[in-house]
């Protein structure tokens, strides 16, 4: 990955705690067990924190910096993740259903095959971001930046993309809305 090494969670803290803490607590929250802790990180430094497959179901990431993090495979469904840097992050295949990326930054960022139902990615940034078989089903995107982004074979059915930026997208095997004319087409 760019620019060095990923970060253990051991060795990351926030609010005097490290985070491999939090997310275990976290996960007994998820799961409804004495001692769960919903994880606030909102605002925490996680930039290259290494999360493959972390369970991060409604947490609190809200202007997080998770710049260059590995999230493959993580559960991410209902987390705030408004505003969060996620800059070149990997989150291939993770689950993003009814998370909130309003006004996140996810330029650059690996999101292949990763389930974005319902989520809201209004005005966020997603330049040259790669989505490829991605399901957007529902997905709110007023204002959001598709620049140059890679969305081939990704699912936009259901997807309402007015106020959307398309530009340079590669749409030619996205599953489009029904009727939905790309500008310029007749």
């Amino acid at each position: 990955m760019k620019g060095g090494a990923l970060r253990s969670p051991r060795s990351i803290r926030h609010s005097g705690k490290r985070l491999s803490e939090i997310v275990a607590a976290h996960e007994r929250f998820v799961r409804g067990e004495e001692g769960g802790v919903r994880a606030d990180l909102s605002g925490a430094d996680l930039s290259k924190a290494e999360l493959v497959r972390a369970n991060l179901t409604f947490a609190n990431l809200q202007g997080a910096n998770l710049e260059g993090a590995n999230l493959y495979d993580a559960k991410l469904a209902a987390a705030d993740l408004s505003k969060a840097n996620l800059r070149r992050a990997d989150l291939r295949k993770a689950d993003l259903t009814e998370a909130n990326l309003n006004g996140a930054n996810l330029t650059e960022a690996k999101v292949g095959g990763a389930e974005l139902f319902r989520s809201d990615l209004r005005l966020a940034i997603l330049r040259l971001a790669d989505f490829g078989a991605a399901n957007f089903r529902e997905a709110q995107v007023a204002g959001a930046d598709f620049l140059g982004a890679n969305l081939t074979t990704s699912i936009l059915r259901e997807t309402n993309l007015e106020g959307a930026d398309l530009s340079g997208a590669d749409l030619s095997t996205t599953l489009l809305p029904r009727g939905y004319k790309l500008p310029g087409q007749p």
